[in-house]
């Protein structure tokens, strides 16, 4: 198997932005040589939809789905999408979790809980996962707005996580820019923001 094979599950929901995370670190990888498989759904992209991405790094002839159990990094957009993703994390595998929360139409209607990052932590822990977590109460502004979730994520994916020994920083950057020449100072802002920022390993408020 390639040295550089490497599976990633990605989660959230509509309007988040989270197709564009496996397309930049596909853009990032297909620049290296490395082999890189990208497996969108969008049949709920709709705002406030569930999105989700499979990204299939390492492998020249892979089939579309994270096997149970094979998933090396989860990144979730969305606080309770995470729990989606936890029959396809690895045991030890790394979580970067945006702890932004949008109640699906059961919650708002009383007829279903929402979970807490409590039940949300817990349930990684008993995979041993590895957890980053970010505030989304802590997103950095560019001139006065704040910036795009997605890229501060990517930064904070890319810093904290297994993903930072396939993809180096400039490497990722140079995708941010080519994909965006006209907002790459924006864009590379909010990158560098997350890839420098704080991140909690311990549970918010223990």
């Amino acid at each position: 198997m390639n040295q550089n094979a490497f599976d990633i599950y990605i989660v959230g929901v509509g309007g988040q932005g989270v197709l564009t995370i496996g397309e930049l670190i596909t853009e990032a990888a297909f620049k290296k040589g490395i082999p890189a498989n990208f497996y969108p759904t969008k049949g709920m992209s709709q705002r406030g939809g569930f999105v989700k991405a499979q990204l299939r790094l390492g492998r020249e002839n892979v089939g579309p789905s994270i096997p149970t159990q094979g998933a090396d990094l989860v990144i979730s957009m969305e606080l309770s999408e995470t729990l989606k993703t936890l029959r396809y994390a690895k045991e030890g595998a790394d979580f970067l979790v945006y702890g932004s929360v949008w109640a699906p139409t059961a919650v708002m209607l009383g007829k279903a809980p929402y979970p807490g990052v409590k039940e949300v932590w817990e349930e990684i822990d008993k995979i041993e996962g590895k957890v980053a977590y970010l505030d989304p109460e802590k997103l950095p502004c560019y001139q006065g707005r704040p910036v795009r979730e997605n890229i501060f994520v990517l930064g904070a994916v890319l810093a904290q996580t297994g993903l930072k020994e396939i993809i180096s920083e400039e490497e990722m950057i140079s995708a941010i820019k080519e994909r965006w020449p006209k907002g790459a100072e924006e864009n590379v802002f909010a990158f560098k923001a997350g890839f420098t920022g704080e991140v909690s390993r311990i549970m918010p408020g223990a």
